[in-house]
């Protein structure tokens, strides 16, 4: 955190300025849009790494990455694939990215589903992106969401007598009013306490 602090007092006084918010979307677009391996690549710094916490999926270093990127992440996304943009942060040196991550689960998605045939159901969750940037290149990707909400969508994961839940993740995060604390039992017993 002194890191973050020392660079945004530097940058803030002497520059250089960038515009991390665009670098993003661009290496999105690149992702998910346009499905580009190579231009994905090109937004990164020389050993990058990406890190899906859930599953541990991703690449440290070019090549892993490439290797991933290429056989495992941009090809492997069902062709719906949406990210629905919920808020930003944007650091010194790092934007933090939540959003609505979404797609029907047409095809077997090694780096969120690794080994788990097409379903055909729909997936709607929140996700969260940690992007660290050194100058205007990407250095590292930490990804998280729910993997339980995840499968309990798909249908691989029964939610009976289980502390979680489905799309009503995402439900919730688009709708403030939707009820709390559905999942404690013991909610009701602290009422007019």
């Amino acid at each position: 955190m002194a890191h973050q602090r020392s660079i945004a007092a530097y940058r803030a006084e002497m520059g250089p300025h960038y515009d991390f918010s665009a670098l993003w979307d661009k290496h999105c677009e690149y992702e998910f849009a346009t499905r580009d391996v190579d231009a994905t690549m090109a937004t990164m710094v020389a050993e990058p790494y990406v890190n899906h916490i859930p599953t541990m999926t991703g690449g440290v270093g070019y090549r892993q990455l490439k290797r991933f990127y290429q056989h495992h992440f941009v090809h492997s996304n069902p062709p719906d694939t949406t990210l629905i943009p919920l808020s930003r942060t944007i650091g010194a040196s790092q934007v933090v990215d939540e959003m609505l991550f979404c797609f029907t689960h047409t095809c077997e998605i090694d780096w969120m589903l690794p080994g788990v045939p097409p379903t055909g159901k729909r997936v709607e969750i929140p996700l969260i992106a940690i992007v660290k940037f050194r100058g205007d290149k990407l250095y590292h990707e930490h990804i998280y969401w729910d993997q339980a909400s995840v499968l309990v969508q798909i249908g691989k994961l029964d939610p009976t007598g289980l502390p979680v839940a489905g799309v009503e993740t995402a439900r919730k995060l688009l709708d403030e009013t939707l009820p709390s604390n559905t999942l404690m039992a013991r909610w009701s017993q602290s009422e007019g306490k």
